[in-house]
């Protein structure tokens, strides 16, 4: 394995090329796509594909009927056939061919100097500016047939699937431009029928707004068939007698742009990305409507044809040419993550408030550390209290200072409880604490500086303790702090700790979600000035139980590692599945330069960092032993709490479930690829 090789990590690199038509110069247009076809050779492309009719161009109207013309693009066609021989990428051809008695508008699809087979297109249309079938043959009944092309029987219908024999789930599917404006396209039957990757021909002329039905369409049908589609348009040199064109290219996967290219442009352009075949087949695998779907149609996806052909891919270096978030959790675009803190925000909220509707609304009895976790809850109980129209004074909120609770996190706490309005109390846990470590004859006890786990565990165990007892007594319920991020890790103390409360609404969310979420109410203004400036001051503060003494903070991720890359690695696990040594892979590209891509707005620059692949492995690897071999007892155990993100959550009755007692070592065994010398670069 080479671990910097995107085809060793499942991906494929597809391109949706237009440039500069020339009307009914077959030979001139068939050196533009072997122009194109040599580019992405070496940008190690596997799938290139042009617009409809590109040998000829597509607005020739009747010159379609022209014996010259035709015969002339039979020879374009094999020029590129040969032209093709010793470059990589499959090449998807749009041209007229003649078949039997009629004229078909044409997917051709060629490899390494042969014609694999042609798709025609399903639907010509014959409305408004389009007059197609006064040229061109309906092919959507054609299945099951062959043509010749180039003085050789190939494949010919609407039924052809093409699949690399050496890139699992790299299988390809044309359709031409109409076809994807029917109710039913023929990608979608493909689709269920295996094809991952959808291409689309088209020559479709531009009018006002018509460039966003097209990308909603492209979305909509890379989304419903969990498929990557691209999208190549005709552009410059199409006739403009009445019409005009803009050479629109994009490439979607499962409903997330990957690529696109300007539009209107003046010579060669494509739109290249690197499709994620193990994310199409890991959404197919586990949205099991999609193969209930397939056996409802069985009738038409049974019978699809597949011509195998050998990729050959190169295995080295070709970099990464798609996007990835550094925060999965966290968009950096600034609209989406606004939306999406939102919509988290408010999740927890109508969580929350439903709950104590449906148990005869208790008050809420909540611990306040000073820090992110209890801060974010204690505003999203303060939220739930004013739409549910209750004081905020029902909401009973209690410091617990123990050992190493520092004056500026309890500080901080006292003045959010205030500012916020919430009944506030402080509960000194310490002589507690000291008198359970002094019956269980721990050292510190006797005056030795013992900070063990139990020295930690007496302390998280004491505070849950003392809030259920005060919950029992002042006739409330406890509502958890803990997140996501703590959940996948098993970084909580099991059963009278903080891994328990009657209620969490944090479960759902990851931490590096968190700062954005008190940001976002920050900046969207849910409660006033005051309470504002508390936040921003918590942001501020360190991540740390706060648990040992000590001149220096307690740093959480100075022994469990960053939650940057716990969190990326959580959301991979969590949603596709992907194995450590592609997460590596992935991490690397999003982490290895802090100046390379986004960043999520606002986000601090001293905390811009940049991890190197040791640092990724050995985090991974914690993550592997701590996710698969340890933490499952306390998420079976975890109390009731909303789901926030799509990336999943972790509750034994939604989206995880696994066995408390499973071993780590097939994600630890893939995890040792790194060990090879195809590490260093």
């Amino acid at each position: 394995m080479n671990f910097w090789s995107i085809y060793q990590h499942g991906f494929a690199r597809v391109a949706a090329c237009t440039g500069h038509t020339v009307i009914a110069d077959p030979h001139a247009n068939a050196e533009a796509v072997l122009r194109h076809a040599r580019r992405c050779a070496e940008e190690g492309v596997a799938v290139a594909v042009f617009p409809e009719l590109v040998l000829c161009g597509y607005s020739i109207e009747d010159l379609l009927l022209q014996d010259a013309l035709l015969d002339q693009v039979e020879e374009a066609l094999q020029e590129v056939v040969a032209g093709s021989a010793q470059l990589l990428p499959v090449l998807v051809v749009g041209a007229p061919l003649r078949h039997r008695n009629r004229i078909y508008n044409c997917a051709v699809i060629v490899h390494r100097g042969r014609v694999l087979g042609v798709v025609p297109k399903s639907y010509p249309p014959n409305y408004r500016e389009f007059y197609e079938r006064r040229q061109i043959a309906d092919g959507a009944d054609e299945r099951g047939g062959s043509i010749r092309v180039g003085g050789e029987a190939v494949p010919f219908g609407v039924d052809l699937l093409f699949a690399a024999d050496d890139i699992p789930g790299l299988v390809l599917y044309a359709e031409i431009c109409e076809d994807m404006w029917v109710p039913v396209p023929p990608s979608a039957e493909a689709a269920l029928a295996g094809a991952t990757v959808l291409v689309n021909l088209s020559g479709s002329p531009i009018t006002v707004g018509r460039a966003e039905d097209r990308k909603l369409l492209c979305r909509s049908a890379s989304s419903r068939c969990l498929a990557a589609y691209v999208y190549a348009a005709a552009g410059l040199g199409e006739s403009t007698t009445d019409l005009s064109w803009d050479g629109q290219t994009m490439i979607y996967e499962n409903g997330v742009l990957l690529a696109e290219t300007e539009r209107f442009p003046l010579g060669d352009e494509y739109a290249v990305a690197d499709v994620d075949l193990d994310l199409l087949r890991q959404e197919r695998q586990r949205m099991g409507t999609f193969d209930d779907n397939r056996r409802t149609h069985r009738a038409r996806t049974g019978d699809f044809r597949t011509v195998a052909f050998e990729l050959d891919p190169p295995l080295t270096d070709l970099g990464l040419r798609r996007r990835v978030e550094r925060f999965p959790f966290v968009p950096a675009d600034p609209d989406r993550l606004a939306l999406d803190c939102y919509e988290a925000y408010n999740i927890q909220v109508e969580g929350l408030q439903q709950r104590l509707a449906a148990i005869g609304g208790p008050k809420v009895v909540i611990g306040v550390s000073g820090g992110l976790d209890s801060t974010h809850a204690l505003i999203v109980a303060a939220r739930a209290m004013d739409r549910a129209g209750r004081p905020r004074s029902d909401i009973l909120a209690f410091t617990l200072p123990g050992f190493a609770t520092s004056d500026h996190t309890k500080d901080n706490a006292h003045r959010l409880m205030r500012a916020i309005g919430v009944t506030a109390a402080e509960l000194d846990i310490t002589p507690t604490a000291r008198l359970m470590l002094k019956e269980m004859g721990h050292p510190f006890a006797s005056g030795e500086p013992v900070y063990d786990v139990t020295f930690e565990n007496v302390q998280a165990g004491l505070r849950t303790d003392y809030l259920f007892r005060l919950a029992n007594q002042r006739g409330g319920i406890v509502l958890g702090t803990g997140d996501l991020s703590e959940l996948a890790l098993g970084w909580s103390t099991y059963g009278v700790g903080d891994q328990m409360s009657h209620y969490n609404v944090n479960s759902g969310v990851p931490k590096t979600l968190i700062q954005h979420l008190i940001r976002w109410v920050i900046s969207s203004g849910q409660f006033d000035d005051e309470t504002s400036k508390v936040l921003a001051a918590i942001l501020d503060t360190e991540i740390s139980p706060e648990l040992v003494p000590g001149e220096e903070m307690q740093s959480t991720e100075s022994k469990i590692g960053p939650y940057a890359l716990h969190d990326f690695t959580l959301f991979q696990v969590l949603r596709y599945g992907f194995r450590p040594s592609k997460i590596a892979f992935l991490a690397w590209h999003a982490w290895h330069d802090r100046e390379a891509g986004a960043w999520p707005p606002n986000f601090p620059e001293a905390k811009r960092v940049a991890y190197d692949l040791p640092e990724i492995r050995r985090w991974l690897e914690v993550f592997c032993r701590r996710f698969f071999a340890f933490a499952q007892f306390k998420r079976s155990a975890m109390p009731n709490g909303p789901k926030v993100s799509a990336g999943g959550s972790l509750s034994p009755r939604g989206d995880w479930r696994a066995p408390s007692d499973s071993s780590a070592r097939a994600w630890l065994r893939d995890l040792a690829r790194f060990d090879t010398p195809e590490t260093e670069r």
